[in-house]
């Protein structure tokens, strides 16, 4: 009876080490940026150079690349991936980043001016279009099947998925008020002209926000800014949801570039609505980035945009913070692949292998997925490459 209990208790504790290893695997997904439309920033030697180094360190499950377009780079770079058993997305922008080469119709705020955009880079204008014409959402999806799906592409990676940010200041976030999305406010039960008089009568406390919490949702005090922005998440979300259906029918796994929890519902991303029509979703959990989707960055606009809002206060933006970013991601069924940039830029992007270290702990310990090693990992120092060692399964 006793060797009996031993044999048990020995196979309950192997089936638990076994389940412990289980769940700490993780999947991981690298992010190629080639540049703009044209001719890629790098050769297809080079980037199946650095992805077989990377793939060397930790089980790289998809690589996302983009979105230049030259189809040899891509057929390439899909041959030596397909051998590796790795999938390739081609990174897509959707409302943004498009004007080279489709005829979009742009996003104005709800006073029908065009918000001003961000110059980041050569290609990186961030400047948005309509998110409900339908020629803009038929345009995006033409551009794979034109220039892309003949390039062994297993899915794609929606970028752009929103409205402008705060960088825009508040016209940025108060959009799109175009006709045809002033009808679709109608629809959700929000009259746009009640909107503007609600804003320009309380200006800034229009936007205060009361029961804050970095992992719930905001609660905004005004009713008339609660409804808004919740409307303006279903009329986002829901042409994005277009976009990403009729990608799927085609076959193509879908993943989403969201906002992280606590900025998206300023940006009209719906974590509900997006999540059901998505494979898997990358929050954008970037602490040291000074740029369009860096959390402290976006944080910092907001308050300064909105001085005079309630309800914000100074955050930390450290690994508790990050903690609650991961915490509001827990709810939602898709794929989760948390992005934490690796790449390194001055100013922009002032990385250090520490802080990659910190983050992918941080989302490691929350046993999501995987990860995005974001944002270019052909601009990852090696050094920012050491502490991925440790996690090669």
């Amino acid at each position: 009876m006793k060797k009996i209990v031993l044999f048990i208790i020995g196979l309950m504790t192997l089936m638990a080490c076994q389940q412990k290893q289980e769940q700490k695997k993780a999947g991981f997904i690298v992010q190629v940026s080639l540049g703009g439309w044209h001719r890629p920033d790098y050769t297809a030697e080079q980037i199946i150079g650095r992805i077989d180094t990377v793939s060397q360190l930790i089980p790289v499950q998809k690589v996302i690349i983009g979105w230049s377009q030259d189809k040899d780079i891509y057929r390439q770079v899909a041959e030596y991936l397909h051998s590796k058993n790795i999938r390739m997305l081609l990174w897509l922008p959707v409302f943004a980043e498009t004007e080279e080469v489709c005829d979009n119709t742009p996003a104005v705020d709800l006073w029908g001016q065009v918000p001003s955009n961000y110059d980041l880079a050569a290609g990186e204008d961030f400047r948005f279009n309509c998110p409900t014409d339908p020629k803009n959402i038929v345009n995006i999806v033409h551009l794979y099947d034109s220039l892309f799906s003949d390039c062994g592409f297993d899915g794609v990676f929606l970028d752009r998925i929103r409205t402008q940010s705060f960088v825009s200041g508040v016209n940025g976030v108060l959009g799109c008020g175009c006709p045809l999305c002033v009808e679709h406010f109608a629809a959700e039960g929000v009259d746009i002209e009640a909107v503007k008089a609600e804003y320009q009568a309380k200006g800034d406390a229009f936007f205060s926000v009361s029961e804050y919490s970095p992992s719930q949702p905001l609660h905004f005090e005004n009713p008339v800014a609660a409804a808004f922005f919740k409307a303006k998440g279903h009329i986002v979300s829901t042409s994005v949801a277009a976009v990403a259906d009729s990608l799927r029918s085609r076959g193509l796994e879908v993943g989403m570039d969201l906002y992280a929890p606590f900025m998206a519902p300023f940006v009209g991303q719906d974590y509900t609505i997006l999540t059901q029509h998505a494979d898997f979703i990358k929050p954008m959990l970037y602490r040291q980035t000074f740029a369009p989707a860096g959390m402290g960055f976006e944080y910092d606009l907001l308050r300064k945009s909105v001085p005079g809002a309630t309800g914000y206060p100074a955050i930390q933006m450290d690994v508790n913070f990050l903690h609650s970013q991961l915490d509001a991601m827990e709810p939602y069924a898709c794929g989760k692949y948390p992005g934490i940039e690796i790449n390194y830029k001055e100013v922009v992007a002032p990385t250090s292998p520490e802080y990659v270290s910190e983050s992918l702990e941080a989302v490691l310990s929350h046993q999501f997925d995987g990860a995005v090693l974001s944002w270019n990992i052909m601009r990852a120092p090696l050094s920012h490459l050491e502490p991925l060692k440790p996690l090669k399964q």
